[in-house]
């Protein structure tokens, strides 16, 4: 993933480290934090378009370091993956319900991590308008336009549609 940048956050130096060779393997810009304000900095700092991020760090949790980072409209697209040994069911839900895209529980398989990560990247980087023939679809705005006429569709019938 040329030129991807990835902020990964964890408390533990080795699996920062284990996680940071890895996606500089893969061709990621990496950038680390080992607990939440930092994370919230780096993320402020770097725009990353993933954020990996443990539940359990030192100063501030997980959940709450993804809670504010979606409040934040700059970070409204950025990924945001939970790696944790928090499996329980209320974790996760926790996860998801502060904004997480996906909750992975450790241990992980690198290989499994890296395409996961793979796969929400292709979906978030679909584009947001297609044109063909002289008619533009765009899914941001809703509409489908033919010779400069806007026409708007109701968002619930564009679920039949993937751009």
């Amino acid at each position: 993933m040329d030129g991807k940048k990835i902020l990964v956050v964890d408390d533990e130096e080795d699996i920062l480290e284990m996680l940071a060779y890895n996606f500089n393997k893969e061709g990621f810009k990496v950038t680390k934090a080992s607990d939440g304000a930092s994370a919230i900095e780096a993320a402020e700092k770097t725009k990353p378009d993933v954020i990996l991020l443990d539940v359990m760090l030192p100063d501030m949790d997980g959940i709450s370091v993804c809670e504010t980072l979606r409040k934040k409209p700059a970070f409204k697209n950025t990924l945001i993956l939970f790696l944790s040994a928090r499996g329980e069911d209320y974790s996760q839900v926790a996860g998801y319900n502060a904004g997480a895209d996906d909750y992975i529980v450790k241990p992980i398989r690198i290989k499994i991590l890296m395409h996961k990560i793979k796969v929400l990247l292709e979906r978030v980087n679909v584009p947001q308008a297609v044109s063909q023939n002289g008619i533009v679809i765009n899914a941001e705005r809703f509409s489908i336009s033919k010779d400069g006429v806007e026409t708007i569709i109701p968002k619930k019938n564009l679920n039949c549609c993937h751009f």
